[in-house]
């Protein structure tokens, strides 16, 4: 069985490598549960038996570095990207199974739904408007192709079986307004708890009709088990620990907000959608999980399939690019940091200008050659010092689209910025080689100490 099958053998896995913090202390879901988790973040997971009364335990932070991804693929941090694009490119049918055979089906409940009082459901930042779903999987499909999509969406518990849902202008929104428009509800799935691979899927650059489970699918290299829902036209994998059953209410806006999202700030209160849960199933012994929004865990499910589909958008343009990366710093959004293999001037503005296009996420663009490890910011800042010129390397594009969770932009609107801090191809070859000690690499210190 793969490390990474279900939610409960990575946890295993974790727990194998001493990677999975037990907290038998009772929590608080009140920022409690969260600040632990902020504090193991990029350490550990954490894993909380007792939450408050509630007899179902809460997990966090399962994959918080770009290694623990990279495991969970069963590869290594520098093939990531290419194994995701390759699932991306050759999705995999999902298989489907019974509900003899889908442990997610071992309870069903269809009465007296009360979210609060069934799912330690936790509050994460100090001026959230309330109990957040941070990590759930959001399925919805397609009346006329019967594909799915998947996607997650920050959902606002706002009543005993009502969630306050923040829906993008991407794919599920699309269909969303569809069957509003023809004055029917939009069936959905809400998954909690599933496997970093699927997780990771959900989040991939897509065009529409494509289901992200598919890719999941793909990443795993076998077909991902789906069973079909009890109350809703939907398939959710079949080893998931928790799932809500539901619709998008046609016209019915609720106030959702503020919560704190990925630049860690708030996003602001506003009238939004509303999901009615008209069932739950889970698992025996079922396992909550949440993400603590703008942690290392939420940047890079964001920030991995963003690399991804940024890469091949470069590439377009640019076929010396050898490597992207979407940093922390830029919260795997903002900044990105591109190295190619130069082969005629101005390939690194063309690089800039590509990356830019791919998202209008993307704000800062550092561009480099091959010889700079993009993973070291050490490294890329040293390029910047060293190697870029504002008058000559400087790309600047006022009056772009850009993000709305974005404070410093107006309404969304603002300033793009290129770094081309490649070495000019007719320089003198003395004046960018870079020192070197030789033997360095072959020291060993326990020789000399």
């Amino acid at each position: 069985m793969r490390r990474a099958q279900t939610l409960r053998t990575w946890l295993e896995y974790l727990r194998q490598t001493e990677r999975l913090a037990t907290i038998e202390k009772q929590v608080s879901l009140q920022y409690e549960l969260a600040a632990v988790t902020k504090k193991l973040d990029g350490v550990k997971a954490a894993f909380f038996k007792q939450v408050e009364d509630y007899s179902i335990p809460v997990v966090s932070g399962i994959c918080s570095t770009r290694e623990q991804f990279a495991e969970a693929m069963e590869t290594d941090p520098y093939d990531v990207i290419r194994r995701f694009t390759e699932a991306v490119a050759s999705p995999l049918p999902c298989k489907q199974v019974g509900n003899d055979e889908a442990l997610v089906k071992e309870n069903i409940i269809r009465e007296d739904i009360d979210l609060m009082r069934l799912l330690p459901i936790p509050v994460h930042h100090e001026k959230d408007a309330g109990n957040y779903l941070t990590a759930a999987l959001f399925i919805v499909r397609d009346p006329v192709t019967r594909k799915q999509n998947v996607s997650i969406h920050r959902l606002q518990v706002t009543g005993k079986n009502r969630l306050g849902a923040l829906l993008l202008p991407r794919h599920t929104y699309h269909l969303y307004k569809q069957a509003e428009s023809a004055g029917r509800a939009l069936e959905c799935a809400i998954v909690i708890g599933v496997d970093p691979l699927t997780l990771l899927a959900s989040q991939a650059s897509t065009p529409f009709g494509v289901d992200e489970l598919e890719i999941a699918g793909a990443l795993r290299g076998e077909p991902l088990e789906v069973v079909r829902c009890e109350t809703v036209d939907i398939d959710v994998p079949a080893f998931a620990e928790i799932v809500l059953e539901g619709k998008i209410l046609p016209h019915v806006r609720e106030p959702e907000g503020p919560f704190g999202e990925f630049p860690k700030y708030y996003g602001p209160r506003s009238d939004k959608e509303v999901v009615e849960i008209m069932a739950i199933t889970h698992r025996h012994q079922p396992i909550f999980y949440t993400i603590v929004p703008a942690g290392y865990e939420h940047l890079l499910l964001g920030g991995i399939p963003r690399e991804a589909s940024l890469l091949q958008s470069i590439k377009q343009t640019v076929p010396g690019v050898k490597a992207v990366h979407m940093s922390l710093g830029g919260t795997c959004r903002y900044h990105a940091i591109v190295s190619i293999l130069k082969r005629n001037e101005g390939e690194g503005k063309n690089a800039i200008l590509a990356a830019l296009a791919n998202s209008f996420d993307i704000k800062h663009v550092v561009v480099v050659d091959e010889d700079v490890d993009i993973f070291n910011m050490e490294e890329v800042e040293w390029a910047i010092a060293t190697r870029f010129q504002a008058e000559r390397d400087l790309v600047v594009v006022h009056g772009a689209q850009g993000s709305k969770l974005d404070p410093s932009t107006d309404e969304g609107v603002g300033s793009k910025l290129g770094f081309d801090c490649t070495i000019p191809l007719d320089s003198e070859p003395m004046r960018y080689l870079r020192i070197k000690i030789p033997q360095y690499d072959g020291i060993n210190l326990e020789d000399y100490l």
